[in-house]
C-alpha cells in the first residue's frame, strides 16, 4: 500500500482538530481587514496583483495584509503602496505575532488549490471571522467556504474569484497585473535612456524550473535568422555566462546591464517590440505592460493554461515533451516572423 505524503497526513490531522463550519458567501458584514497568504514564486505574486488592485479600488480604507514565506516575495510586496503591511512568517516572529497573530481579521484567503503544510498551518494560526480557500479534499473543514473552479483556471482568475465571496464588483478591463515600484539602479536608468520604444526584441534565456532551458546554439540560430532586428538578452545570475556569450557572438545583440529586481526587468520589457521567453516570471512581467509575447512552454496542462500569458498579442508554442529544448527552431522562427508582421 502506497504511503500517504506527509502533507496529506498533516492536513488530515488538522481536519480532525478543526471546528469550522461551512458558511455561504457573501460576507454579511462590512470588510475592514483581509489577510492573504502569498505563494513563493514571482509569477504567482504578479498574478496576485490584479486582486490586490481590485480590493484597493473597491475598498479604499481596507487593511490588506500579506503573509510571505521567503525574502524575495517579502521584498516584492513590501514595495506595493496598495498593501497595508507585509509579514514574513519565518522571520521577525515578534512583529508577526503583534501585527497579525494576536489580532482577529475579517477575512483570510489561501490562494493555493492543494495542501501545503505552511499555508495550512498559518490558516489555522491566523484568527479570522471568515476563512476561504480553493476546493480540495484536504481543505474541507478548515475553511468557511471553498471556491470551486474548473481545473486549470488561469491563476489571476483564481485569485479574482475571491471578489465573489465579498460581493465586490468584477471588471475584467481593470483587473490587470502590475509591478510594485521597486528601486531602479542608475545603470538601468542610463540604459533606458538609450532604448527606443518598440525597436528591440527581448530573449529570456533563463527558466524557473527544470525543462525550461534552450541551448545557446538554438538562441543563436534564431538571432541569425533576423539580422535586421536588434535583440536584448535577459538572464538569471546562473545564466550570466550564456548571456555574455550571445552578446559577444552577434553584432545585432545589444549589451545590457544585469537587472536586480523585477521592476528593473519590467522597465526594459515595456520598451520592447516583442519578448520571447520560456514559462517564467517574465511571461507575467510582459503581461503587466501588454508587451507582445512568444511563450515557450513545456508539455504541461497546468503551465500553459493556469499560467498562460495575458498580453493581447501573444503566441504560445508548446513543446511535445516536458522540455522546451525539444521545440523545433523553425516554429520559433516562424512565430517571430508572423508576430513582427502583425505589429503596426
Amino acid at each position: 500500500m502506497k504511503k500517504k505524503p506527509f502533507r496529506h497526513r498533516f492536513a488530515e490531522t488538522l481536519q480532525f482538530m478543526a471546528k469550522r463550519r461551512k458558511k455561504q458567501p457573501p460576507l454579511n458584514k462590512p470588510l475592514e481587514s483581509i489577510v492573504i497568504l502569498a505563494k513563493e514564486r514571482y509569477g504567482d505574486s504578479i498574478m496576485l496583483t490584479p486582486l490586490i488592485g481590485a480590493l484597493r479600488r473597491e475598498y479604499p480604507e481596507l487593511s490588506i495584509y500579506i503573509i510571505t514565506f521567503n525574502q524575495i516575495i517579502f521584498n516584492f510586496f513590501s514595495a506595493d503602496p496598495n498593501i497595508t503591511a507585509v509579514y514574513h512568517a519565518k522571520k521577525n516572529l515578534v512583529r508577526y505575532y503583534k501585527g497579525i497573530l494576536s489580532k482577529k481579521c475579517d477575512l483570510l484567503f489561501n490562494p493555493k488549490d492543494h495542501p501545503s503544510i505552511s499555508f495550512l498551518t498559518h490558516s489555522m494560526l491566523i484568527r479570522a471571522r471568515y476563512k476561504t480557500g480553493h476546493l480540495n479534499p484536504f481543505h474541507e473543514g478548515l475553511y468557511d467556504y471553498l471556491i470551486d473552479l474548473p481545473k486549470h483556471t488561469h491563476e489571476s482568475d483564481r485569485n479574482l474569484s475571491l471578489l465573489s465571496i465579498i460581493n465586490a464588483k468584477k471588471d475584467p478591463q481593470r483587473h490587470k497585473p502590475y509591478l510594485p515600484p521597486l528601486p531602479v539602479s542608475e545603470n538601468i536608468t542610463n540604459f533606458l535612456k538609450t532604448l527606443q520604444p518598440g525597436r528591440c526584441i527581448g530573449i529570456n534565456i533563463s527558466a524557473g524550473h527544470g525543462g525550461g532551458h534552450r541551448t545557446v546554439n538554438q538562441w543563436s540560430e534564431l538571432i541569425r535568422n533576423f539580422p535586421n532586428e536588434t535583440f536584448i538578452i535577459f538572464s538569471a545570475p546562473d545564466d550570466r555566462d550564456e548571456k555574455i556569450e550571445l552578446e559577444q557572438q552577434h553584432a545585432n545583440v545589444r549589451l545590457s546591464p544585469s537587472t536586480r529586481n523585477l521592476k528593473e526587468v519590467g522597465e526594459i520589457v515595456k520598451h520592447l517590440k516583442i519578448l520571447i521567453s520560456p514559462d517564467t516570471a517574465l511571461i507575467h512581467v510582459a503581461s503587466c505592460f501588454d508587451t507582445p509575447l512568444i511563450g515557450l512552454y513545456r508539455k504541461s496542462l497546468i503551465d500553459h493554461n493556469q499560467f498562460a500569458p495575458l498580453s493581447q498579442l501573444q503566441k504560445v508554442i508548446l513543446s511535445p515533451t516536458p522540455d522546451v529544448i525539444d521545440i523545433e527552431s523553425d516554429s520559433v522562427t516562424t512565430s517571430l516572423r508572423e508576430m513582427i508582421g502583425k505589429l503596426p
